[in-house]
């Protein structure tokens, strides 16, 4: 299975940003995952979100499920603080020295359904592992992380080492090369995005697209891969983001 990226290679994906995903863009940049109200109606103000519009859209979010109103504003589920860190991981991602070995994942469960099936494959696909063939994923073994426990109530956890030249079998498994040029894309687009909306959305789609990297050991990567240019971009406008919000 080969991963997602966000658009085709070389493209932008710009999508437009409802109230909703801007709230939610909002919130799952900042830590912790709180705002007034009197903030986030300053912050949706250059998208041409009234206040009105914006405050219906947290009473919807947060009969949803995806908000907690609290004292002083609103506040990121619990739901959704894990996809919070599924995104803190993707722009700060924690790996160890690779040594060679891969993580291989076995599904041994049957009998499943089409919807348990697409949840798991893509379970599998978030913790960045790859479809080598039907049922059985793989990746180096070079992320700080331990892959969840109930996963092996559907599947078997190997350490492997495989046959093939290990930079061939990586290019099989990832399309690096389509994931390289959406990224310089990216970095050309926001170096030319002309206002705060522009680079909001912008940087809404740098996120989506570094939760598709692989975050393969450099010994895997073409040469000239861009994920730490586009992972210290988002960190610089992050650290701005914060800086106008204390300001």
């Amino acid at each position: 299975m080969r991963m997602n990226v966000s658009a085709q290679p070389g493209e932008v994906d710009l999508r437009p940003l409802s109230a909703r995903s801007v709230v939610l863009s909002l919130l799952l940049g900042t830590h912790p995952p709180e705002l007034p109200v009197r903030e986030l109606v300053r912050a949706v103000e250059p998208f041409g979100v009234g206040g009105s519009t914006l405050r219906a859209a947290l009473s919807r979010m947060a009969a949803a499920g995806d908000l907690r109103r609290t004292d002083t504003g609103y506040r990121l589920s619990d739901r959704l603080l894990a996809r919070q860190r599924r995104q803190d991981d993707a722009v700060r991602p924690a790996t160890r020295a690779w040594d060679g070995d891969w993580e291989m994942v076995v599904i041994t469960a049957s009998g499943r359904g089409p919807a348990e099936r697409a949840e798991l494959r893509a379970r599998l696909t978030a913790l960045r592992l790859a479809e080598l063939r039907e049922g059985v994923w793989l990746r180096p073994a070079n992320l700080a992380r331990a892959l969840p426990d109930d996963l092996c109530e559907v599947a078997q956890h190997y350490t492997a080492r495989p046959g093939l030249p290990e930079r061939r079998l990586a290019a099989a498994l990832w399309p690096l090369d389509a994931w390289a040029a959406t990224a310089r894309a990216l970095l050309a687009h926001i170096g030319r995005a002309p206002g705060p909306a522009d680079r909001f959305t912008a940087y809404a789609a740098v996120v989506r697209h570094l939760l598709a990297d692989p975050v393969l050991p450099p010994r895997l990567l073409p040469e000239g891969w861009p994920g730490a240019d586009l992972r210290a971009a988002y960190a610089d406008y992050r650290r701005e983001v914060a800086e106008a919000a204390r300001a």
